[in-house]
């Protein structure tokens, strides 16, 4: 994206000469640190701050307000959700031609209005629901991704617009909720418009609705204004991102409009005489330790490590697998799903703090998954990173990805529970995207959430009909055993439409077990049998005809892990040693038979 300068200067100075703040207009303010410099300022610009303008007035308002003359100088709207301050913009809205309200179904569809304070936390009052100084033109689908989500830095993203604003889990020091971040070359500028909101409204703040506890981003008195949180994270972002040419024209257009300014525009120094200068965090966490990698099965692998250490905190860990990012997790273990069979990985580990601060790495790991047809768990989904929004309507599509496989639930809301989060389909369906490894079995847990009548969802694999899962008013937990569908597969449970809405939970799924599907045979059906069983002083024995021409045996544990293979076991006994093989059950696989056995 070219930045033309020339004519910006010209226009700049057309405002600096028609609407700067008239001489005199900050005196009351001089020498006044702290609250009292904040309440001299919410008196400077409450005078002079037209009333009676409506909402409907912004649509006036952004013809001379939210235009870009700053970055393609093209008279677009200047959108914080889809400007490129680096390159081409994905999409150009016209002033007035692309104007909308609710009627969007992607972005680029038209632009709305964005309350950067959002409207529900002041009950859409005036002066504050049509005041210009934070309410700007932004695309209609980014605003209601955003909904009434605070701002603060995304540590895992559940969604991103195409100019890199993005929604998710907190990564601010202080608040775990899902917040939205905007991209850096606007943050500065949500900081000090919402520095101006709880200036110019400070007197009322203890009535907004972050009063009540719901808000998660106003305070409730009029000093400091903001809950700490999110005063600590708009103080970094106003240092990181100082204000630009676009808000000096932006601060000019709206004193023209309202006759009142944002006083953090014109005095940026103004936020730290108030409320102090943030400590900036550029220490990296420790390095995360005595990381290891076990329990594989043909497509997963558990990692688990020492916590890392910071000056301030670690907020996320990044899991790598041959050098690529398989996950982000708060935690210090977890299960890296869709490998390959009989892969080799080396694993390593980096923490990361709030700042963004990475630290090096952890020790590497290195663990192989095993073959395709041995069997053991294989997926598991809680729901835990469902989207939070929208929540209107309440029935919509929701996608989102976790363990490195999408679901995609159709005609589904999000606001019930049974352990946790849960997902609740009406007259739809709950979908995965392909995953390897086959299918065993799979266990899901059901619930009627309101009033209606009992019933079955149908599981399909790959399409086709496997099973029925019930459901009623009490939480069911149902397996449907002996599945045993190889290669790449995907999962769907589907309503038996009517209108019923079932809430989904802890959905989980065991590996297709191959040969190992049934694992004990009699002697009758074989004419082999293993004694002693349990064994005892580490030596199996097995009696059978033409013993001497098996080629081959191989131990398993009950999570389908290879133990060892041997070759020509029997050539020389009928005795296999079992030396080193702790207590616990295993299988005794061969070329002409398999069982069970026991290590006591």
């Amino acid at each position: 994206m070219k930045r033309t300068l020339f004519p910006f200067l010209l226009l700049f100075a057309f405002f600096n000469a028609f609407a700067q703040a008239p001489a005199g207009y900050y005196n009351a303010a001089a020498g006044l640190t702290g609250f009292n410099l904040k309440t001299a300022l919410n008196q400077i610009i409450t005078t002079g701050h037209t009333p009676g303008l409506s909402y409907n007035n912004l649509w006036t308002a952004y013809q001379t307000t939210d235009r870009d003359y700053d970055y393609e100088n093209d008279g677009s709207i200047l959108d914080i959700y889809s400007e490129n301050p680096i390159g081409a913009d994905p999409y150009n809205f016209t002033y007035g031609t692309n104007q909308c309200g609710s009627s969007y179904s992607q972005e680029g569809d038209c632009y709305n209005r964005e309350h950067i304070v959002p409207q529900s936390l002041f009950n859409q009052g005036l002066p504050m629901r049509g005041d210009a100084h934070f309410v700007r033109a932004t695309d209609g689908k980014v605003n209601n991704e955003r909904g009434s989500l605070p701002y603060g830095k995304v540590g895992s993203a559940n969604y991103t617009s195409l100019n890199g604003s993005k929604r998710g889990t907190s990564a601010s020091p202080g608040f775990t909720g899902t917040v939205f971040e905007p991209i850096d070359a606007f943050k500065g500028d949500v900081a000090r418009m919402i520095f101006y909101f709880v200036t110019r409204y400070e007197t009322q703040l203890e009535t907004f609705t972050s009063a009540n506890g719901t808000g998660n981003m106003l305070g409730t008195s009029a000093f400091p204004g903001l809950q700490n949180w999110e005063l600590d994270q708009l103080l970094i972002w106003h240092l990181q991102d100082p204000v630009s040419p676009a808000e000096v024209r932006r601060n000019n257009a709206t004193y023209t409009y309202q006759g009142n300014r944002n006083p953090y525009i014109d005095h940026p120094e103004y936020v730290n005489q108030i409320w102090g200068t943030p400590v900036i965090d550029t220490q990296a966490p420790t390095a995360p330790t005595n990381l290891v990698a076990n329990n594989p099965t043909s497509n997963s692998i558990a990692v688990s490590w020492t916590a890392a250490t910071d000056n301030i905190g670690v907020t996320a860990y990044e899991v790598y697998a041959n050098g690529i990012l398989k996950a982000t997790v708060t935690g210090t273990s977890t299960t890296v799903n869709g490998l390959s069979p009989l892969t080799t990985y080396t694993f390593y580990v980096i923490a990361k703090d709030a700042a963004g601060n990475p630290s090096p790495q952890s020790n590497n790991a290195v663990e192989t998954t095993l073959d395709g047809p041995v069997g053991g768990s294989c997926g598991a989904e809680d729901f835990s990173t469902i989207p939070t929004s929208p929540t209107t309507p309440a029935y919509d599509t929701r996608t989102w990805t976790n363990n490195s496989i999408t679901w995609t639930a159709t005609d589904a809301r999000i606001d019930q529970t049974i352990n946790g989060k849960a997902i609740n389909i009406r007259n739809g369906s709950l979908t995965s995207s392909t995953i390897s490894g086959g299918i065993g079995s799979l266990t899901v847990t059901t619930k009627l959430p309101f009033s209606d009548t009992a019933g079955n969802l149908t599981l399909q694999i790959n399409g086709n009909n496997v099973g029925t899962i019930p459901f009623n008013t009490t939480n069911i937990t149902t397996t449907i055993s002996n599945l045993n569908i190889s290669g790449n597969i995907v999962i769907s449970l589907l309503s038996p439409l009517g209108g019923k809405r079932i809430s989904i939970d802890d959905l989980s799924w065991t590996c297709y077990a191959g040969a190992l599907a049934t694992t004990e045979t009699s002697k009758e059906k074989t004419g082999f049998t293993v004694y002693p069983n349990p064994v005892k002083n580490n030596e199996l024995f097995v009696k059978g005809e033409n013993l001497s021409k098996i080629s081959k045996a191989q131990i398993y544990d009950f999570s389908g892990k290879l133990i060892e293979t041997i070759e020509n076991p029997f050539k020389n006994s009928n005795k296999i040693n079992l030396k080193g093989l702790v207590k616990g059950n295993y299988i005794l696989k061969t070329d002409a038979f398999s069982t069970k056995f026991i290590v006591d």
